[in-house]
């Protein structure tokens, strides 16, 4: 079993502390910039970055579906990590500043990956498609904090 690893990044035309705030804020702005390919949203506690607790499903391909419910940290500034409790899962946002009146926004997603032909096919494939995935959620996220 490998991990696999998925990462995406954007410059947001937006201040890194308001990116990170609204990214932060599972209660109200999370769930607008989730794209289609997010389901069931809820959160569970909190709702404002730490000890927040929040669930969805994750629709990546059409036959797979994964079931998260996700315990969120803020182990330093401008980060944010989504450990799923359900899985090996773990993705951790992180903003930084980019010159005047711009931030930096990556995503990584690490995962235990199957073993054999198909752990081979998902570390091929998963990357990419996950990429996309949150490449649509940053854009998301960026017409959100751009207004």
């Amino acid at each position: 079993m490998a991990q696999v690893e998925a990462t995406t990044e954007r410059i947001i035309a937006a201040d890194a502390e308001a990116v990170f705030d609204a990214l932060a804020d599972y209660k109200d702005v999370r769930g607008k910039v989730l794209t289609g390919h997010f389901s069931e949203y809820e959160v569970r506690e909190g709702g404002d970055g730490e000890g927040t607790l929040v669930h969805w499903k994750l629709q990546a391909t059409s036959k797979r579906v994964r079931d998260c419910l996700l315990e969120v940290s803020e182990p330093t500034d401008g980060q944010l990590v989504e450990k799923d409790r359900n899985s090996s899962m773990v993705t951790t946002w992180t903003v930084t500043p980019a010159g005047e009146g711009k931030s930096k926004a990556v995503v990584v997603t690490v995962w235990d990956g199957a073993g054999g032909i198909g752990g081979f096919f998902e570390r091929t494939f998963a990357p990419k498609g996950l990429a996309r995935i949150y490449d649509e959620l940053l854009q998301n996220l960026a017409t959100e904090v751009e207004k």
